[in-house]
């Protein structure tokens, strides 16, 4: 099956291009070596320890919309080498640019499907059971997701910014799906993944404070210093990396989470099984980052208190220089990693 591209997705291969012309200034992730573990169609498992490491075992579930190197950014930001350096055996679920036949996997493969697969080889691997897990933004909420309906299979969950109740408490980006036609009568989420470009024009809009006023102001701010302006140009390279999502997924994303909150209400219909917070029984660490404007710290507390997990700690992020986005600097802030990586990855080896 082919089909023709649009204007977002030519959009899209310029701003890769773009991307690899950074890359020869220098501006390229510097990545943890890894070897691939599983192949799950759209999607890889990484992992980035010796095969005969010991320790816990931590998968991590980025985001869908971008490559997931952001995890791994550079030596001095890696959450990646925080984790191995702790002592974790770190698996990472990479998403892969969906063909035109993956366009019709939805929630419940992202949260279901691929996680437990991945889950199985890395047991198969290691023998660690239970797997904890770490997810930023929507990684995290697909972790979550997961959790809920797996929970024999999941031990600690450590969510980064990352929402859990929708509607009314899911800020920006669930105000303006409640403002817009259901995506079932969108002609561009039908037949053909969903554009990078197009996401970003979207959120752009929904969220002009966090996509546009931050990006500005994080540049200006990184002038006075050398290491925060590297830091700044690692990340804007990264945004380049645009990521096509299948029209179902788009589709379950607005719909069933934004704009009908299913997680939180426990009817998000996930192929033959149904998901609900409630069901979420795994020990939860929740990062807080009011300073990211795109999730509210009410879209993680008030699932929380939805949520029947065992034990619940709270971080706070505070806001810094050169990591472009606030939403982004629990993973790539300087800070972040002097003060939050620390607590997060002996919060997880406590539950080995």
């Amino acid at each position: 099956m082919h089909t023709r591209p649009n204007g977002f997705m030519l959009l899209d291969a310029l701003r890769r291009q773009a991307g690899s012309v950074a890359d020869t200034w220098g501006l390229g992730p510097v990545e943890t070596p890894w070897r691939q573990v599983a192949s799950l169609g759209a999607a890889r498992l990484r992992a980035y320890h010796r095969k005969k490491a010991d320790g816990p075992a931590l998968l991590i579930i980025p985001a869908p919309f971008k490559r997931p190197y952001i995890w791994d950014l550079h030596p001095a930001v890696s959450v990646v080498r925080a984790c191995l350096a702790r002592g974790l055996r770190v698996f990472l679920l990479e998403w892969l640019r969906p063909n035109a036949d993956q366009n019709t996997l939805g929630l419940g493969d992202y949260a279901l499907d691929m996680p437990e697969r991945a889950v199985a080889a890395i047991r198969s691997e290691t023998g660690a059971v239970p797997v904890h897990l770490a997810g930023h933004s929507l990684g995290g909420t697909f972790a979550a997701i997961f959790a809920s309906r797996r929970p024999g299979l999941v031990g600690r969950l450590a969510l980064v910014d990352a929402p859990l109740a929708f509607a009314e408490d899911g800020g920006p980006l669930a105000a303006a799906v409640a403002r817009i036609p259901p995506v079932d009568g969108w002609a561009e989420a039908k037949g053909r993944p969903v554009a990078g470009s197009a996401i970003n024009l979207m959120s752009g809009t929904a969220a002009r404070e966090a996509f546009v006023w931050q990006r500005r102001a994080d540049f200006l701010a990184s002038l006075a210093s050398p290491d925060a302006l590297a830091l700044h140009a690692r990340v804007e390279r990264w945004t380049l990396d645009e990521f096509p999502l299948p029209a179902q997924l788009f589709r379950d994303l607005a719909e069933d989470l934004y704009r009908d909150d299913r997680f939180r209400r426990g009817t998000l219909r996930l192929g033959s099984e149904t998901a609900a917070l409630a069901q979420l029984k795994a020990p939860v660490l929740a990062v807080l980052n009011p300073a990211g404007r795109i999730v509210p710290p009410d879209s993680i507390l008030k699932g929380l208190r939805i949520a029947g997990s065992s034990e619940q700690r709270l971080l706070h992020y505070e806001p810094e220089t050169g990591v472009l986005l606030q939403h982004l600097g629990p993973l790539v802030g300087r800070a972040a990693h002097r003060r939050l990586w620390p607590q997060i990855i002996g919060w997880i080896s406590t539950g080995h």
